[in-house]
């Protein structure tokens, strides 16, 4: 009888509740109605009413800032005194290559009005857009009694909106010059914050197609913004900020930033970085790039048995020379506003090419067709191959040189904190690398005991000086690679010119040292016109176009901020592989830990769309995204799961069962969460 009774009063209820709606102006891609929140009005009394919007599938309008396309709605309501439309949290919408902040499904915007009548007249106009983009608009009228005001029929749809609008920021909030949008509160950390984008109040703030690197630390994040032509530092930013947590729960809230200096980055402890360092620097002797400079000293190494100490302090100091103008040049760029990574000089083709040809020189000078005489101490290719001081110390000049583009593990952490760090620091860094890089050739160099273990001269030492002739010619193959992906075939073309050069200018010094005074001469010469033939070469390599890397059959799609982004958006697993020519360490990655079937076969049937970022040639976009995940080098590789999770930074020493973890973990957390 009870149950009876309440059905029969929420029956009386409801018929009590009118339905306040306007006649809908309808097409093929919108329905448009006007409602009211309460069922009657009294004169005087301000009361809600609203546009409802319903789109059809794939057509949206668009939020007060529409971003880079757009217009947003309008709602006039005549002979009243009306609030502006209390927006809903818009959703970030990809059309091509534009960003854009809109709605789709069901949209309602309210405004708050004072009539002294119940008669409601109102004009409204709205653009949809889908492949294309079309105006609307409509005239609306309804009546509402007079009389103590109670709920509506549509008071829900009012209640849905309420809930759908971004509430105040409990959080601070700073933007600095550069765009940096710093957010702090204490129950901000990297456990409860896996994603975050902002929505500017005005279009021209910021760029709205770049990505927004997120940066997550204990008590606070920061956003990175592109500012566009509008932004004015001293006046800050509003707009919308969403933050995900890691159950996937979104909070939408309203941020008004002041300006600010961009937050300090976090960083380990100087002890921890300073070992990092030289166990990055320790790793590298081990890296393929370094083997051939290594070897070159394979030989001295047994006449010096007796002096070791010193070449070993001399090729230390030459290790340490090349680092600290590394960390010099890296510095500097930072400051002009460059941006510059761990391995920029591999950047350039014009050096990758003089490095091909100083290897191939060097090549040559073992393989006995020159030697190195008064005449040519002080030109490039014969420097690392002295025998005396200068000999180890050039050494170490070069090996560093070689040795950057095979970023270790470890090295890229005490790079990224390196830089991050004041200058002193930095330069402390880069020096613990330089001591672990001279490490091993300086203890065997300079202890006692290994050098009695090595063995005497003899005949033997010219026939292996003679086959470390061929390290060297295949270092010089491989840069010739890097060549083809930076400058492509016409780098190509020119940096084999060059060697030929290069080659000819050997023989003919060569072949003049044991020809009389003139003959002697003549071979110098033509050995230097035939090195500045070369350079005149080099100049033009410098202004060759980029070329591109053939990646037919890996079922990588090229890496953009804004591809990402709409992945994300979509709520689509990815796996982000920054890798460069240069680099060989990403190189074997690629083909012993993502290119294999299980990996491919395990991408298909996840939805993993595997991107790839080729920094060769120093991308910013790519430099940007390094830095927002703590790397000053290649490779990096992320993987971010389905449905705005947490992204996972992989090791940079790569193998299939790594990869293989990461995504069966993803799918059984995703199983799980379904």
């Amino acid at each position: 009888m009870k149950r009876l009774l309440t059905a029969i009063l929420m029956v009386g209820v409801a018929g009590a509740a009118q339905a306040l709606e306007s006649a809908p102006v309808a097409s093929k891609r919108a329905v448009a109605t006007l409602v009211t929140e309460t069922d009657a009005m009294q004169p005087g009394k301000p009361f809600r009413v609203a546009l409802r919007l319903r789109m059809a599938d794939g057509w949206h309008t668009y939020w007060k800032n529409p971003g880079d396309a757009g217009v947003p709605p309008d709602l006039t309501i005549e002979h009243v005194a009306q609030s502006p439309i209390d927006w809903p949290t818009p959703r970030r919408v990809a059309e091509g290559p534009v960003m854009t902040y809109a709605y789709t499904g069901e949209v309602l915007l309210p405004v708050t009005i004072t009539a002294d009548s119940g008669t409601i007249v109102a004009h409204a106009q709205w653009l949809v857009c889908k492949d294309v983009c079309v105006p609307e608009d409509g005239e609306f009228s309804l009546n509402l009694p007079v009389g103590t005001p109670g709920l509506s029929a549509q008071a829900g749809l009012f209640a849905a909106h309420d809930r759908a609008v971004p509430r105040t920021s409990p959080w601070t909030a700073t933007v600095s010059p550069e765009g940096t949008l710093f957010v702090r509160g204490p129950e901000l950390t990297r456990t409860t914050v896996t994603d975050a984008w902002f929505i500017p109040d005005q279009p021209g703030w910021i760029q709205d197609d770049a990505a927004q690197p997120l940066s997550v630390r204990d008590g606070g994040f920061t956003l990175s913004l592109k500012p566009a032509k509008g932004f004015v530092a001293a006046d800050g930013l509003s707009g919308v900020l969403s933050v995900r947590d890691r159950s996937g729960q979104q909070t939408d809230t309203v941020v008004r930033a002041g300006p600010g200096p961009a937050p300090t980055p976090a960083i380990p402890p100087l002890g921890q970085i300073l070992v990092f360092a030289f166990l990055g620097g320790l790793i590298l002797n081990l890296m393929p790039c370094v083997f051939p400079i290594l070897a070159m000293k394979a030989v001295g190494l047994v006449r010096h048995a007796g002096n070791g100490r010193r070449h070993a302090v001399a090729y230390t100091v030459g290790v340490l020379v090349a680092f600290m103008a590394l960390a010099g040049a890296l510095l500097a760029t930072r400051a002009a506003g460059t941006a510059a990574g761990w391995g920029f000089q591999f950047s350039s083709p014009m050096f990758v090419a003089a490095m091909a040809w100083l290897l191939f020189a060097v090549g040559l000078n073992l393989s006995g067709v020159f030697q190195i005489g008064s005449g040519l101490a002080g030109t490039g290719n014969g420097l690392a191959n002295r025998h005396g001081m200068a000999g180890s110390f050039f050494t170490g000049l070069l090996a560093v040189l070689v040795a950057t583009p095979c970023t270790a593990p470890f090295m890229g952490v005490a790079v990224a904190a390196g830089l991050a760090a004041p200058p002193a620091i930095t330069l402390l860094v880069f020096a613990a690398m330089g001591l672990g890089l001279a490490a091993p050739y300086a203890a065997l160099a300079s202890i006692p005991g290994l050098a009695h273990l090595m063995p005497r001269p003899g005949r033997w030492m010219e026939v292996l000086k003679q086959a470390l002739a061929f390290p060297m010619y295949g270092a010089t193959a491989w840069l010739i690679w890097v060549i083809s992906q930076e400058a492509g075939p016409a780098g190509v073309l020119s940096t084999a010119a060059g060697a030929v050069l290069v080659g000819f200018a050997a023989w003919a010094f060569g072949a003049s040292q044991s020809a009389s005074v003139p003959g002697r001469r003549f071979g110098q010469t033509a050995a230097v016109v035939s090195v500045l033939a070369a350079m005149a070469v080099l100049i033009g390599i410098a202004g060759a176009p980029l070329g591109r890397a053939d990646e037919a059959g890996s079922g990588a799609e090229a890496f953009t901020p804004q591809r990402l982004a709409a992945l994300r958006s979509a709520g689509k697993p990815a796996f982000v592989n920054m890798t460069a020519a240069w680099c060989v360490t990403c190189l074997v990655n690629e083909r012993v830990a993502i290119g294999t079937d299980q990996v491919r076969s395990a991408f298909a049937a996840d939805g993993v769309t595997y991107l790839k970022g080729d920094w060769t040639r120093q991308d910013p976009a790519i430099t940007a995204f390094l830095r927002q995940n703590g790397r000053e080098g290649v490779p990096l590789y992320v993987f971010f799961p389905a449905a705005g999770g947490e992204p996972i930074v992989l090791p940079q020493i790569l193998t299939e069962g790594a990869v293989l973890r990461v995504l069966r973990a993803s799918s059984a957390a995703a199983a799980a969460a379904g």
